[in-house]
């Protein structure tokens, strides 16, 4: 049976990040990184050329910052939308809110785990989302009423559902704004995996929302949590 490999590419400016995500990486079966650069310019190009299934990008880069990158390559512009993964230093609720407006779906600490950050790019390439534990709830929170100057999508004039969520969709959202993985929903639930995808794209289309993360934020902005 052949397992999936999950093509990543790296971008940052410092050798040695980009080597220790190198090897962590690459020490898992079903990971390969397949390009790696120390500039967002390069990023871009290398992405659109190679098509890997998750860019992880640093923010503070030369030529072009992460955020834009990830604008290019992810956001709602992007004419084939790649999987853009935030890895930074700054846990700045700027930076976050700036990442996922732009289409990223992970965000994650550059001091975060191997282990955490192996989760990240996994749920990246299968259309999850994953953000650091340590600035979820904090972001979840703000994103209920985010200062003026964040701009973006999230907001307090986000419109409600274009149709009301089931009472099981009201229990799905609940749980994806506490943090909970698909696998997490499914176990509290008692239902399959399967079922819970099919509640979260039902969500989405009410919602108007692109990914998990946005879904959690429409929860706290609308008062369900």
């Amino acid at each position: 049976m052949t397992t999936m490999t999950i093509r990543v590419l790296l971008a940052d400016d410092q050798v040695t990040v980009r080597a220790a995500y190198r090897m962590i990486l690459d020490s898992q079966p079903d990971i390969e990184v397949v390009a790696e650069t120390a500039d967002g310019t390069a990023a871009v190009a290398d992405a659109r050329r190679l098509r890997p299934d998750v860019c992880l990008l640093d923010i503070r880069m030369p030529g072009m910052d992460g955020l834009e990158a990830a604008r290019l390559l992810a956001g709602p512009d992007a004419e084939q939308p790649l999987k853009v993964v935030i890895a930074t230093t700054f846990d700045l609720d700027e930076y976050v809110y700036t990442a996922l407006n732009h289409g990223a779906c992970g965000f994650v600490l550059k001091d975060c785990s191997p282990a955490l950050l192996i989760e990240a790019v996994r749920a990246a390439a299968v259309g999850d989302s994953l953000i650091s534990p340590s600035v979820t709830v904090r972001l979840l929170q703000h994103m209920s009423s985010p200062p003026a100057s964040h701009g973006g999508r999230s907001g307090p004039g986000t419109p409600p559902p274009h149709e009301p969520l089931t009472p099981r969709e009201r229990e799905v959202v609940a749980m994806v704004a506490r943090g909970m993985t698909n696998d997490e929903v499914a176990a509290a639930l008692f239902v399959t995996l399967s079922t819970v995808k099919t509640h979260l794209g039902s969500i989405q289309r009410k919602f108007g929302a692109r990914n998990r993360v946005e879904v959690a934020a429409r929860a706290w902005q609308h008062g369900l949590i």
